[in-house]
């Protein structure tokens, strides 16, 4: 399922590329779901990219985490795995949006793209699965220990959205990890305890 979700992304972004009707249609604006009733859209933008960069960043994340969270979701949940990674995936992506939906909702000119609310989504169920993971980033030659990094990706995401001084869709980011921590809780509560147990045990 990680691989296909994966390749469907690509595929559509690949399109969009050169279909600007396409890309347009797909990306993600509050008035047109407001006033438009084009719900779809509150998925259908993480279809699609701005760039080969911006694409390239968010399947290689997701690849790079998505595989962790598959394998417990197989030992765990067995024939469920597949649906509880999709729930976790989309679901990502739709909540992520709302926040800006309600901000931005008669604001015809606010658009955004991107899978970013997914795969952050899908980067927070990982940590909470996972806690004695390290993330490696490129400009910092040591692991930063998972739940080390969690707080100071909320905390980054949570000041950057506040600003609102660029193009990056930092709220989708915060709260696409907030569904990622809640929706892997909630399906199994045991999660929670094993993390906490890692942190203070």
């Amino acid at each position: 399922m990680l691989y296909l979700i994966i390749g469907i992304t690509v595929l559509i972004s690949i399109l969009s590329f050169s279909r600007p009707d396409v890309f347009d249609k797909l990306k993600f604006n509050a008035w047109y779901i407001r006033h438009e009733s084009e719900w779809f859209r509150f998925f259908s933008y993480g279809l699609v990219h701005a760039d080969w960069m911006h694409l390239f960043i968010n399947m290689f994340v997701l690849y790079s985490f998505g595989d962790i969270v598959v394998q417990f979701f197989e030992h765990y949940f067995g024939n469920k795995s597949i649906l509880y990674f999709i729930l976790l995936y989309v679901g990502g992506i739709g909540f992520s949006s709302l926040y800006d939906f309600g901000k931005h909702k008669e604001n015809i000119y606010y658009n955004a793209v991107g899978a970013s609310g997914a795969v952050s989504a899908v980067v927070f169920s990982s940590i909470i699965l996972y806690p004695a993971g390290k993330i490696f980033l490129f400009f910092i030659p040591i692991g930063i220990p998972a739940p080390v990094f969690g707080i100071l990706y909320l905390a980054y995401s949570a000041y950057m959205a506040k600003r609102g001084s660029d193009n990056i869709g930092h709220s989708a980011h915060f709260w696409g990890a907030v569904y990622g921590i809640a929706f892997t809780i909630a399906v199994n509560p045991e999660f929670a305890i094993i993390f906490i147990n890692h942190l203070f045990g």
